[in-house]
């Protein structure tokens, strides 16, 4: 069985997620008490169970304690059943964050796999669809596990309501990638896209974007939606380079200016392009998990977040990652994956 105290470290839903996920892969017993213990409202909120049950469905498990507010979980897989699947989150909770919970367990699945998920596809405390699609998934792809999504509707928070499909081609191996180098830059794009919003607030953002950054008008762009579920705004940053592409996002808020939004997006991307590594953040915490799969791999990037670095721990403790962190040089790390 595997044992698990979700208070460790950051003590968020990460812990419970990828606990699921490494549950699912192995086939193993999970118990996992203090669950989301760090946070002002701990226990499982909707999304978490959404990921609970999604991966319960996936694993045939038998689960006890799958409920609002619960904070402690017993999860019992039989046997990961590839085939046709639907989740809904039910709320603005974020879709991608469920996706990325069963993604392992299809990796090497005996059969392809279709997923629609709907929900939050672009949620302030989670990855934007943007970035599962143009800065994730690639590298899973480079893995060798045919992965590919397709966004039909954007679900901003909190009226949540998108929907986007996924539809997995596994692999017997999953091969090591390394991401040392990020390569020369080959393109780079700002979009503000606003739904049911006024396109002022995507003007403004692309000129505060374009003032921190100060790239051509060409790599700027306005994205005017209408309709849809609820308003939203989200302006994204993409980073196109030979190995690697990253993505940021900054979302809009009531009561926030437009500028300070374009301006936290833009001073991130800045940043990344400036430091000369590969990976970012949050592309560093996503990619622990696949690389341990894999049974190894490697990347260079920022200092580690508090995320990250449970994330890790937790990897040490349930798979028995060989993980390795080395300071490169001053604000760089090389983070080295074993199997």
């Amino acid at each position: 069985m595997l044992t698990v105290d979700g208070s460790f470290g950051e003590g968020g839903g990460q812990i419970l997620r990828s606990s699921l996920a490494l549950a699912l892969v192995a086939g193993a017993e999970l118990r996992i008490t203090n669950i989301r213990a760090r946070r002002q409202k701990p226990g499982l909120m909707r999304q978490h169970l959404a990921a609970v049950r999604a991966a319960a469905a996936v694993g045939r498990a038998e689960i006890k304690g799958a409920e609002i507010g619960s904070k402690e979980l017993h999860f019992k897989p039989t046997t990961v059943e590839p085939g046709d699947y639907a989740f809904n989150v039910g709320s603005a909770g974020s879709a991608t964050l469920v996706f990325q919970t069963i993604l392992p367990a299809f990796l090497r699945a005996s059969k392809p796999c279709r997923i629609t998920l709907e929900g939050g596809t672009h949620n302030p405390m989670a990855p934007p669809f943007d970035f599962l699609d143009r800065a994730f998934l690639p590298l899973i792809r480079r893995m060798g596990a045919g992965v590919n999504a397709r966004l039909e509707t954007r679900g901003f928070y909190p009226a949540g309501g998108g929907r986007f499909f996924a539809t997995i081609e596994p692999t017997k191996t999953l091969h090591r990638i390394d991401l040392l180098e990020r390569g020369e830059i080959l393109g780079r794009r700002v979009v503000a896209t606003v739904s049911n919003l006024t396109p002022q607030i995507a003007l403004r953002e692309l000129e505060a974007a374009q003032r921190v950054l100060g790239w051509g008008r060409e790599c700027f762009r306005p994205d005017i939606q209408k309709g849809g579920p609820g308003p939203g705004n989200v302006l994204t940053i993409d980073v196109e380079s030979e190995h690697v592409t990253e993505v940021f996002s900054a979302f809009g808020e009531r009561g926030v200016r437009a500028e300070t939004v374009a301006e936290r997006a833009a001073s991130e991307a800045k940043a990344y392009i400036e430091a000369g590594v590969p990976v970012g953040e949050h592309l560093a915490d996503q990619l622990l998990l696949p690389m341990a799969l894999a049974g190894g791999g490697s990347f260079k990037t920022f200092a580690l977040s508090s995320h990250t670095t449970t994330h890790i721990e937790l990897l040490r403790k349930l798979l028995g990652a060989k993980i390795r962190v080395e300071k490169a040089e001053e604000d760089a790390f090389v983070v080295e994956v074993g199997g």
